[in-house]
């Protein structure tokens, strides 16, 4: 790694001065021979040579005489005209020593190699953050200061960075470029794609740290930790529902409205949300995906598949408040309740064998 060091290595014994380059040593000792020096008229920069100041003149003049014959970028210096020709040319002198990678220039190259070592030099003012790079730092400062340069020209959207634009224009266009090798579905965003192919992998990434539940969406799990915690920040503004989950809320709306979203094909029923569509479609198609592991029994609802399995564990949930009787299914209960209610209602006890016999 000591290849990759930014620390300045030539020591020059007259001055003590630390050079970065060891190209830089047979022009400083002028400084020390040569008394004329030559200063910037603008700031008060000084050089030893005259070419020196008169390269540094180009950064307030804002000139670019330096032109690529083969395309239109122009430039300050004529080293970065070097540098861009390398890009037509395919020639990558700078190569990492740790992979493949291989590029035109040389600050490319150091900035690679912070992939590969982890540094972070470039440290937000405004929070704990650092970045490798120093573009990825300056975007980041506009989320501090709220400065969104970026805007949309079809709608008001502004953005802090210029490819938040380029993805929000996709919007408009329609395109899609992002498709899944394993099916036809297509999105506008990569991490939208990304996070469609956990539906074929059935990766869950992210895991609920009080409970076992673990989920493909990031939101997702935000949403599922508010049941833990409590949280239902979604609350109706007709009645004094709330919901842990914006879409628990648009459901439960559709009881004050009384839009009814989800209809049969098979029939004129309409259901306000999907999941009662779901168990009433299997009516018409007699489909019955919930089995029973113990016995050859199938039902189209899970509810059914529930009250059916207390028949063989003899779970009775349904207990009589007035004496020991108790069911397996809550309309049995209803049933003996009546049975109280009669000519028996003075006494603590009712005949539950003749009950039982007439279930």
């Amino acid at each position: 790694m000591d290849s990759y060091t930014t620390e300045k290595t030539f020591t020059l014994e007259v001055c003590g001065v630390d050079l970065s380059q060891k190209s830089e040593i047979k022009h400083h000792p002028i400084r020390h021979t040569v008394e004329e020096t030559y200063t910037c008229e603008i700031c008060d920069a000084v050089f030893s040579q005259k070419s020196n100041l008169l390269t540094h003149m180009v950064t307030h003049t804002k000139q670019k005489p330096y032109k690529c014959e083969i395309c239109d970028a122009t430039f300050a210096r004529k080293w970065n005209l070097k540098a861009h020709i390398k890009i037509h040319t395919g020639e990558k002198p700078y190569k990492c020593e740790l992979c493949d990678a291989a590029f035109c220039q040389k600050k490319e190259l150091q900035t690679h190699v912070r992939k590969h070592t982890g540094e972070k030099p470039y440290q937000c003012g405004f929070c704990e953050a650092a970045f490798s790079h120093r573009t990825t730092l300056l975007h980041h400062i506009r989320i501090h200061k709220g400065e969104k340069p970026y805007k949309c020209e079809i709608c008001d959207a502004a953005f802090s960075q210029k490819s938040g634009l380029h993805s929000h224009l996709r919007i408009h266009t329609g395109e899609k470029p992002y498709k899944c090798e394993i099916c036809n579905a297509a999105f506008s965003l990569k991490h939208h794609l990304q996070r469609h192919i956990r539906i074929h992998t059935g990766e869950k990434p992210y895991e609920c740290g009080i409970c076992e539940g673990a989920f493909s969406h990031r939101s997702t799990l935000l949403e599922h930790i508010r049941i833990h915690k409590g949280e239902k920040p979604y609350k109706c503004e007709i009645c004094d529902a709330a919901f842990s989950q914006k879409s628990g809320l648009h459901s439960h709306l559709r009881i004050h409205t009384g839009e009814k979203p989800y209809k049969c094909e098979f029939c004129d029923a309409a259901f306000t949300q999907k999941s009662g569509l779901q168990p009433h479609v299997r009516k018409h198609t007699g489909e019955k995906p919930y089995k029973c592991e113990l016995c050859d029994a199938a039902f189209s609802q899970n509810r059914g598949l529930q009250v059916h399995i207390r028949k063989h564990i003899g779970e009775k949930p349904y207990k009589c408040g007035i004496c020991d009787a108790d069911f397996s299914r809550k309309y049995q209960l209803q049933t003996h309740m009546i049975l109280h209610t009669r000519s028996h209602t003075s006494t603590n006890k009712c005949d539950t064998d003749d009950f039982m016999l007439s279930m």
